[in-house]
């Protein structure tokens, strides 16, 4: 008798601690799903990498940008986020201002040369 009691809470023990760590993954799931963000590089089921464009949580569908392709997948597809927006946004910010100063650099040298042209004519 005493066996079977054991057996019986070992069993017990065993289903509670496999239903909390599955009910634990299907809340980090649910939260991955919420925070998806346009512009969040992931990975799809098939192993498809691309830029989200946009996530229609209604329909459960997000569209993808692969290198200028606009792709729609269900959400249920994602399988992992490799980089979030934030962290990209910061990089083209940085590229942008850049870019922005070489502009300016450009335009400064292109007016001084005009300049020197019209006192040389």
């Amino acid at each position: 008798m005493p066996t079977m009691l054991i057996l019986i809470i070992f069993v017990a023990g065993m289903m509670f601690f496999t239903q909390r760590n599955q009910k634990k993954k299907a809340n980090e799931r649910q939260n991955q799903l919420n925070s998806l963000a346009k512009g969040d590089e992931i990975v799809t089921i098939g192993g498809l990498y691309g830029l989200i464009d946009e996530v229609d949580v209604d329909n459960k569908k997000m569209t993808l940008d692969v290198d200028g392709v606009f792709l729609t997948f269900e959400l249920s597809a994602l399988k992992r986020v490799v980089a979030k927006a934030t962290v990209q946004t910061e990089v083209v910010s940085d590229v942008a201002s850049e870019t922005s100063d070489v502009t300016e650099k450009i335009i400064e040298e292109s007016s001084e040369v005009v300049t020197d042209e019209q006192t040389e004519g």
